[in-house]
């Protein structure tokens, strides 16, 4: 904590794992954002790196819906002025409620607002809640605001937005769900590396990514959506899975970027969005089989990502 700049003045502060940003977390960073406008100070999101439950229960570290660096570019997309990764270690989560917030929120921070969703907590043990938060705010002259997430539509059954559903719904292919959830098609990224090249031997090469730590990857199966290799969005036929045509054992994330020719990707780092669902993952009789279906997916894919209304970002 003691890299965090002393030259704020007041600011208005959420707190959060945040991954994924998704919609109700737009809710909540929204709605800090506005009232830092109204108040004429910074709008700021206190993170943390790793993942707090990785510290509490190590080895229990859940997929990540986007990296770090995702979340702080979304984030900036909704006006937020700064965001602050904390490391969370051992020490830090030994921190009472009333320490964390002396130490993070008054000293460092100067907060005037803070604005939490409903189930936020704090402090060791999570011993703290917004009610918690608010105590402490009369006492340390900020204000505290309570943001209700919406609930979801169509996903989940009518569930608020959440991080673990939208989870659960990528590991189960329901990548259209996590979509909902999100605002936006769930994102993998990593570097483009060498694989079996059979995709180039039968004619539709593809980019194999070496995804993140930890990423939250969709079921195995194929899916469409787009490649993003260096700000141009590509539409994409997606493979998830081991080859099993090929009694494959390593489960990879492959994209062919449909209609384009002569790409060379290999050691760039590129982003896969996941539109929809095509179908599981098969094991043919014959190479002659497997070509079949891959033309099939790929017309289903450009069909799928042509009529998006989201292009792709």
């Amino acid at each position: 904590m003691e890299d965090i700049p002393q030259d704020w003045g007041r600011s208005v502060v959420t707190i959060g794992s945040y991954d994924g940003v998704h919609r109700g977390h737009q809710l909540i960073i929204g709605r800090a954002v506005a009232r830092a406008r109204e108040l004429g100070v910074p709008a700021v999101v206190v993170t943390f790196d790793p993942h707090p439950s990785e510290v509490v229960r190590p080895g229990s570290h859940p997929p990540l819906l986007a990296p770090h660096h995702r979340r702080a570019e979304l984030m900036a997309g909704l006006g937020v002025d700064a965001v602050l990764i904390l490391p969370f270690t051992a020490e830090f989560s030994k921190l009472s409620p009333a320490e964390f917030v002396a130490k993070v929120l008054v000293d460092k921070l100067h907060a005037k607002a803070v604005v939490e969703g409903p189930n936020f907590r704090f402090g060791h043990r999570a011993a703290g809640n917004v009610e918690v938060l608010a105590e402490l705010g009369r006492t340390y002259d900020y204000e505290v605001e309570v943001i209700d997430l919406y609930v979801s539509g169509t996903a989940g059954g009518g569930q608020p937005f959440s991080s673990t559903l939208t989870r659960r719904l990528i590991a189960e292919g329901d990548v259209a769900g996590a979509h909902e959830i999100l605002g936006r098609p769930h994102r993998v990224e990593g570097v483009v590396v060498r694989g079996a090249q059979r995709g180039r031997e039968l004619g539709f090469p593809t980019a194999n990514v070496e995804t993140l730590p930890h990423t939250a990857i969709p079921a195995d199966g194929v899916y469409a959506g787009w490649l993003h290799v260096d700000g141009e969005a590509m539409p994409a036929a997606i493979s998830v899975g081991t080859n099993p045509t090929f009694d494959g054992t390593e489960r990879t994330v492959e994209a062919y970027a449909i209609d384009r020719v002569g790409l060379d990707l290999y050691g760039l780092h590129v982003a896969v969005d996941f539109l929809a669902f095509v179908r599981g993952m098969a094991k043919f009789d014959s190479i002659d089989e497997l070509l079949v279906a891959i033309a099939d997916d790929v017309k289903k894919s450009r069909d799928l990502v042509a009529a998006a209304d989201d292009p792709g970002r």
